[in-house]
């Protein structure tokens, strides 16, 4: 399977792919819903309620954090994390411009 040629398509096409695809997984969405639900900051209790285990949750975690919606900081012993407003309104921003655009009436 070869590459994508992200030379290909504009910045802003390729900065909400990123965001799409690492939202483009159930249990990332749960997470990122968990987290802004709660407003604070939320560490070990996503194994317990997402029912994944811990590997599975931080490699979820990592894929939303990379793509910059979460940020993690070290609080004692755990990790908290909490969702990056700057970066969720960026992502709002972004898909308000693709999809509200007129659309006209197509025969196809």
């Amino acid at each position: 399977m070869g590459t994508t040629r992200t030379d290909l398509h504009p910045d802003h096409v390729l900065e909400l792919a990123a965001f799409l695809q690492a939202l483009g997984h159930p249990a990332r969405l749960r997470i990122l819903d968990l987290i802004i639900e709660r407003n604070e900051c939320i560490g070990n209790m996503l194994v317990d309620e997402l029912g994944l285990s811990q590997t599975t949750v931080h490699q979820h975690l990592k894929r939303l954090k990379d793509v910059g919606l979460i940020q993690g900081s070290i609080e004692g012993n755990r990790v908290c994390y909490c969702v990056d407003p700057a970066m969720l309104n960026e992502l709002k921003e972004s898909l308000d411009r693709f999809l509200n655009r007129p659309i006209k009436s197509q025969k196809c």
